[in-house]
């Protein structure tokens, strides 16, 4: 009985010493939720990007598949207007 009382005496100060820590600690511990909270926020950029970065792959398969099926003499066009196309600063057919 005697050593039952002692673990659930132990048990309880636990939880107590543990909130009882140094100003070091605490600043410690915010400096890695900071930069938890940074590395988070970084990864969410990262999953946006890669998410646009599809889009603009799929976009541009799009402009291909569009290029073939018109079927349009290329040959005519300037180089001007064909490297228009590939920078996506003109329409791939019209």
């Amino acid at each position: 009985m005697q050593k039952l009382i002692i673990i659930a005496t132990a048990l309880c100060v636990l939880p107590l010493a543990a909130c009882n820590k140094s100003p070091s600690d605490k600043l410690a511990n915010r400096v890695e939720n900071a930069a938890d909270a940074r590395a988070d926020a970084l990864e969410n950029r990262a999953d946006a990007l890669d998410d646009r970065a599809q889009q603009v792959r799929d976009t541009g398969k799009a402009r291909a598949d569009a290029i073939e099926a018109a079927d349009r003499n290329v040959q005519t066009m300037t180089q001007n207007q064909r490297d228009a196309i590939v920078a996506n600063d003109a329409a791939a057919v019209r």
